[in-house]
Order: C-alpha cells, then sequence, then structure tokens
C-alpha cells in the first residue's frame, strides 16, 4: 500500500478511504502529490503543518519525512511521482490549489489504478496532469514550526489548548525575553507575526473540527472565539469565504 500501484512508469497510486486514522512518520523516495476528495486531512513534517481540505492538495517532495491524519473520516488520492528527470519542482512542502480539471485526472488515474488500463491512456493522462499541476501555494492552509526550541515548545503549548489565551507579553515572558525581542524572533522564525500565527493555528484546527461535522457554534468555542459571528468573520478573513460554505464549495 506504501509503494501503491503504478499506473506509468512515473506515478503510482495510493487510495485511502476510511474513518479517522494516524499514520507514522515514513518517507517516499518519489514526489507525493495528496489530494482530498472527502474530509480533511493534516501532513505533519519537521518544518509545520499543512491542511488538506477538498479542492487542495499537498506537495512533498521526494524523501521528506511526515505524518498524516485525519481527526474524521477521510477519502484521499495520493499520487507518487518520480522526478528523477524533471525540473523546477517545489523542494520544499505545500498546498496547492486543485483546479476542477487537475481533480479530474487524479480521479481518473485513480480509476486506472484499480483494474487493467491502456498505457496509451495512461501516459496521456499522466502527461496531461503535469501540464495542469501549478505550483501555486496557498499559505492559510500552512502553519510554520519554528526551529528555536523554546518557540517550538511555546507553539506546541498553543495549539494543545487551541482556546486558550496567549498574549504575546505573556509569550515572551514565558521565555524570559523582552516584547521587541520576542516579536523580531517569532517573525524570523516563521515568516508571521504571533498574532497570525495564532489565528491561523485556530483556522486549521477549526477546518479539522468543521469536517467532524461539528456545529460553527461547537467550533466556535472550542477555537476560543466568544461567539459563531466572531468565529465565522475571522475564518472569512483567513480564507476567503464564510463556514457555511466553505466545503460546499468544494465539493
Amino acid at each position: 500500500m506504501k509503494n501503491g500501484v503504478r499506473v506509468t512508469d512515473e506515478i503510482a497510486v495510493i487510495a485511502h478511504d476510511g474513518h479517522r486514522f494516524s499514520g507514522p512518520k515514513h518517507s517516499h523516495s518519489e514526489g507525493q502529490l495528496l489530494y482530498a476528495i472527502a474530509g480533511v486531512v493534516s501532513v505533519t513534517t519537521d518544518t509545520g503543518t499543512w491542511v488538506v481540505p477538498p479542492s487542495r492538495a499537498v506537495w512533498l517532495p521526494p524523501m521528506m519525512e511526515h505524518e498524516t491524519a485525519s481527526r474524521a473520516g477521510v477519502q484521499f488520492r495520493s499520487l507518487l511521482i518520480d522526478t528523477a528527470e524533471m525540473t523546477g519542482l517545489p523542494v520544499a512542502c505545500m498546498v496547492v490549489e486543485v483546479t476542477p480539471l487537475l481533480r479530474e485526472l487524479i480521479l481518473k488515474l485513480a480509476e486506472l489504478a484499480e483494474g487493467p488500463a491502456s498505457p496509451v491512456l495512461a501516459e496521456a493522462v499522466s502527461r496531461l496532469l503535469m501540464l495542469e499541476l501549478s505550483f501555486q501555494p496557498v499559505p492559510a492552509l500552512s502553519l510554520p514550526i519554528p526551529k528555536h526550541a523554546g518557540l517550538t515548545l511555546l507553539c506546541r503549548q498553543i495549539r494543545a489548548d487551541i482556546a486558550g489565551e496567549f498574549s504575546v507579553g505573556e509569550a515572551s515572558g514565558l521565555l524570559h525575553m523582552s516584547r521587541a525581542t520576542f516579536m523580531r524572533l517569532f517573525q524570523r522564525e516563521t515568516g508571521m507575526s504571533f498574532g497570525r500565527w495564532r489565528q491561523q493555528a485556530r483556522m486549521l484546527h477549526a477546518l479539522s473540527l468543521l469536517a467532524e461535522g461539528n456545529s460553527i457554534l461547537q467550533v466556535a468555542l472550542e477555537c476560543g472565539y466568544d461567539s459563531p459571528s466572531a468565529f465565522s468573520a475571522a475564518f472569512r478573513r483567513s480564507l476567503g469565504q464564510p463556514p457555511s460554505t466553505y466545503f460546499l464549495s468544494s465539493e
């Protein structure tokens, strides 16, 4: 299963339909394009976490150690792509947008992996897929993990208590830093402000909760918002649409 079902010399397919799961850390010798048909998959490496809702996929370069997990039932299709003869591919993890055509091409390759397939058709679909695949990152669906040991522990604490209130003053105090030093270090380590990072952590957590079927009220309270309207406004600012329609528009 880990190596997938090969449909061409360059591409193999892994399919998963089932309940929540948490896979052990592993890597592939090929590049990996992981696409969620339904549900939400999170991918975690040493440098960050990426969340894959429907209409998105995550790209992992070859030999990138990662863990995959889902809090609820999920359907995903993963393509293992031999990149040895390819150039210009990203060397870091990223969430990418899945166009309607790219979605159909991924599903077609998964279909071809289920039984005897025409090699000519499989090659044609795989070539078109690589032409359609555009690596335009979606930053709102990723959460960088700092390398600084103190910041790493702080970020882990925040994610364990996602509804908790951590001001800059409290965070800098825990690390025995001035506010200015803390803010500069956090920006340098993660590429974003502390406040934006906390907001993003809440949004990624919210996506998993929504995929489980929780109500907007339940998700708002679990993520630390005072009301569904406050949560919905923050969700819309981060992801471009309200939580009530996010998954509907991805179908």
